[in-house]
């Protein structure tokens, strides 16, 4: 059985992939809660979704999340060893043409949004606005110089960007405008 409680966190400071323990408020253990976080509101969203195809492709999304938590999760010294596979041009391209092919099937109006007309389009607009928190995150550490692959802020840029698709998607036969 996995040991869940291991009590080396005690004292404020975790471990990452490699032999590096930081303090828990660290730059790189803040990004991951946030991910972590992004990915469990995309399970909420996906649990949300009736149709197979959107609840494919939120999972699809999940698992990204996984290999971009391990990417921040990895030692600079480690990362050689290991061989996460991180992020790459190919992953983001994907996210890309989705976000293409679920707009050909949605009007997306230039208007403000109130989220809530569905259970579905709620959580995927909660999920949205997790995953611009973690982008607000990795923008800090990139503009800091501690994030080593170019394509995470694009990446999760873009998946803010096709979760409100999604959203608009999902509520677009309930969807009403912002009252001002």
């Amino acid at each position: 059985m996995a040991k869940v409680t291991t009590r080396t966190g005690d004292a404020g400071y975790t471990g990452l992939l490699g032999s590096e323990r930081v303090p828990k408020y660290d730059a790189r253990i803040e990004a991951l809660g946030l991910v972590d976080e992004a990915n469990s509101a995309l399970g909420l969203a996906r649990a949300c979704v009736p149709e197979p195809r959107i609840r494919s492709l939120i999972r699809q999304q999940q698992q990204n999340l996984y290999r971009l938590m391990a990417e921040l999760a990895t030692t600079p010294e480690a990362a050689s060893k290991l061989k996460i596979a991180g992020i790459s041009d190919e992953d983001l391209a994907a996210l890309e043409a989705a976000s293409e092919e679920i707009k050909r099937d949605v009007d997306i109006a230039n208007r403000f949004i109130i989220p809530g007309d569905t259970i579905a389009g709620a959580a995927l607009d909660l999920a949205r606005t997790v995953v611009r928190r973690a982008e607000r995150q990795l923008a800090h550490m990139v503009h800091h110089g501690k994030l080593g692959n170019p394509l995470l802020l694009p990446y999760i840029n873009r998946l803010s960007d096709l979760l409100f698709i999604l959203a608009r998607y999902v509520e677009r036969d309930h969807s009403v405008e912002a009252q001002s």
